[in-house]
């Protein structure tokens, strides 16, 4: 983790100051889509499209990514993606690491926010419906310093 200016509560864990991550040059391109995520039918969808770009880390080729992630259009579901829209800034979403899906190492990879990359399915396929996941992924946030 790349850092400017921070402190981290041994107690509390709460950041001070700013907390600028390693995630690589990327996009971040939200829209608003008129379909629903499970449990959220009366709302339309937030569509988070992240395009990763290539690097050079130590010496090693990095290759490009491309992730979507989804939200429901209510008012927490944009207080959350006001939220990852910085903690993107900040370069806090992905990290440079080892591929829970392939096990390859030097990919491009989530930095534990959990993101919901299907709009139905339920949590087991990171998906809606599920009812805490909002919370959730609120205090995976601050714990970036994110809030």
């Amino acid at each position: 983790m790349v850092s400017e200016t921070y402190t981290k509560c041994p107690i509390c864990s709460k950041i001070y100051g700013v907390m600028i991550g390693d995630q690589p040059d990327g996009k971040l391109k939200i829209n608003l889509r008129n379909f629903s995520c499970d449990g959220y039918e009366n709302y339309k969808t937030i569509i988070m499209d992240m395009d990763m770009y290539a690097t050079v880390k130590n010496g090693i080729h990095i290759s490009p990514t491309y992730r979507v992630a989804y939200l429901p259009d209510t008012e927490e579901g944009r207080e959350v993606r006001d939220l990852i829209k910085l903690a993107f800034e900040r370069k806090l979403i992905f990290t440079i690491g080892r591929s829970v899906t392939t096990g390859k190492d030097n990919r491009i990879v989530w930095n534990g926010i959990h993101m919901k990359t299907n709009t139905n399915g339920g949590s087991a396929n990171f998906g809606y419906p599920d009812e805490t996941y909002l919370k959730r992924v609120k205090q995976e946030l601050t714990l970036k310093g994110i809030y």
